[in-house]
């Protein structure tokens, strides 16, 4: 095997929770910082509260904050765009619409 490869292993790092409890595992860093652990998860201790991180909702308000400044952008940059509604033609044949494009060419050659 090579040698000096592998990561420094710390037998003694210290996890310390939010809610203030303390215990030691073994982990690459020294200190570990989490926000829930096994003695304040609802799921381990029984009881029914909501969990939150905080800031989680801030930032998902956030993010539905900037979705809706978007769509409102976009709905008024389409209604910019939309134009008078144009009267329906009857369908051009092939024809007609290739001697439209050559009257179209001569024109622009004419001006040019």
């Amino acid at each position: 095997m090579k040698q000096n490869i592998h990561p420094k292993w710390n037998h003694q790092a210290q996890v310390t929770c939010g809610c203030g409890n303390v215990f030691t595992t073994g982990s690459q860093q020294d200190q570990i910082t989490v926000d829930i652990c096994s003695a304040c998860h609802p799921f381990f201790t029984g009881e029914m509260k909501f969990v939150d991180r905080q800031g989680r909702v801030d930032r998902f308000m956030q993010k539905v904050n900037v979705a809706q400044q978007k769509q409102a952008a976009k709905k008024s940059t389409k209604a910019d765009k939309v134009e008078a509604p144009q009267e329906e033609a009857e369908p051009m044949s092939y024809k007609q619409l290739l001697q439209n494009e050559q009257n179209r060419l001569k024109t622009a050659k004419k001006a040019a």
